[in-house]
């Protein structure tokens, strides 16, 4: 089952140095239960500020991969939302792309210029990004599959703010496609099971990780 949890700071009490503290923290926390793939989502931030924040997120991750002592070793993938530039500076592992954004082959035009060029090759952790893309329809899954995208976030199945949920048909239609679906919107630890059942490869979420013991949302999920 692939886990994906995606950030949100805001969410966090106190000031912006207390929340991105404690969104730091929980990477840490995400990084140490084989979270499959964090997207770093801080849209509003300006762009010196994320990446200092995405630079201090891959080196936590980083250092939780050295210091695991299991036999699985961390394979935690940073996704920075919307931003291929940030990405390609920080050494991140790709990119989430919202509806509306660039394409992934733009995506991987930029990536194969900033590994050509020599000047970015030392802090670029793969020569090919992960690209996970945000979809809304079956259709739009068939479409992030055409455009060679690593994998599909198909929302909200069940609740999203001003929005009506998709709903499990929907969803196990979006997987039939050949590149993994996660569900995402309003998943728990309740009907997470029924996504996977419709074909999802996993789930995405925000509360649900960022709001319980990571380890322990885990442990239950993957049991």
């Amino acid at each position: 089952m692939l886990l994906y949890y995606i950030t949100d700071r805001t969410a966090f009490p106190g000031d912006e140095l207390t929340r991105r503290r404690h969104l730091l923290d929980k990477i840490a926390e995400a990084a140490r239960a084989h979270i499959d793939y964090i997207q770093l989502r801080e849209k509003d931030l300006p762009t010196r500020d994320l990446e200092q924040l995405a630079s201090e997120a891959m080196r936590i991750i980083s250092r939780e991969s050295k210091l695991t002592t299991d036999r699985c070793p961390l394979t935690t993938a940073l996704l920075i939302n919307s931003r291929t530039d940030v990405a390609l500076s920080t050494g991140a592992a790709g990119v989430h792309l919202p509806a509306n954004d660039i394409s992934p082959q733009q995506v991987s035009t930029a990536w194969e210029k900033a590994c050509g060029s020599g000047r970015l090759a030392h802090e670029i952790s793969s020569r090919d990004p992960l690209i996970s893309a945000s979809c809304h329809s079956p259709k739009e899954v068939q479409q992030a599959e055409t455009n060679q995208t690593t994998l599909a976030l198909f929302a909200p199945v069940f609740e999203k703010r001003d929005a009506s949920p998709t709903g499990l048909e929907a969803l196990r239609q979006a997987c039939q496609a050949k590149i993994p679906v996660l569900a995402l919107g309003g998943v728990t630890l309740q009907n997470a099971h029924s996504c996977l059942d419709a074909g999802a490869a996993g789930i995405a979420a925000i509360r649900l990780f960022q709001e319980n013991d990571i380890a322990a949302i885990v442990r239950t999920l993957r049991r």
